[in-house]
């Protein structure tokens, strides 16, 4: 009954970081179409947001299995 209480919570992770990024992505390429002289910055901000969606994910991945 534990592990698949784990592999739900590693899955929620998944699929919920999934759309973060998804969303960031969509996003990032929305304000580069509204402004493109602005790529560089964009494209920081977008890489720095997804790693710490990335990291997230991971962690919560790591309790689900951890504490299960």
């Amino acid at each position: 009954m534990t592990g698949t209480l784990a592999a739900l919570g590693a899955g929620l992770a998944v699929i919920g970081a999934g759309i973060g990024i998804g969303n960031i992505g969509a996003k990032a390429m929305e304000a580069i179409a509204r402004q493109p002289e602005a790529v560089g910055d964009i494209r920081s901000n977008m890489i720095l947001m997804a790693a710490l969606i990335e990291g997230a994910a991971l962690i919560a991945i790591l309790l689900s299995i951890l504490l299960a």
